[in-house]
């Protein structure tokens, strides 16, 4: 199975237990987080991006796929990636460069299965 379907039934199949739970803090949470990357002053494309850079600051390979996919989905270009994640790596340091070779890992087969 590839990274790209591997990242989605796990996520999907999670979040339906998460979500299934009966425990509405979880919903709750959920929805916050899906309303905060919601077209705005700042356009989603941008949101999305601050998401990427620190996600990959805070060491989430799960979230910097996540949120790698949303950029493309939503137009950015290879450059404008490659920008903000370089703004991890000067934020974070070289503690982000195992994270910028998994973003890399993934790039190309997000991209193929986007667009």
């Amino acid at each position: 199975m590839s990274k790209y379907d591997e990242f989605h039934k796990f996520r999907t199949e999670m979040n339906e237990k998460i979500l299934n739970s009966n425990f509405s803090d979880f919903k709750k949470f959920f929805a916050l987080d899906t309303k905060a990357y919601h077209e705005g002053t700042i356009p989603s494309k941008y949101k999305e991006m601050m998401g990427l850079v620190a996600s990959m600051v805070l060491r989430c390979n799960d979230c910097i796929f996540y949120h790698l996919e949303q950029c493309i989905k939503l137009g950015a270009k290879r450059e404008e990636l490659f920008e903000a994640m370089n703004i991890a790596l000067i934020v974070g340091g070289s503690i982000v460069i195992p994270h910028l070779r998994y973003a890399f890992s993934v790039l190309d087969e997000i991209y193929e299965r986007v667009k």
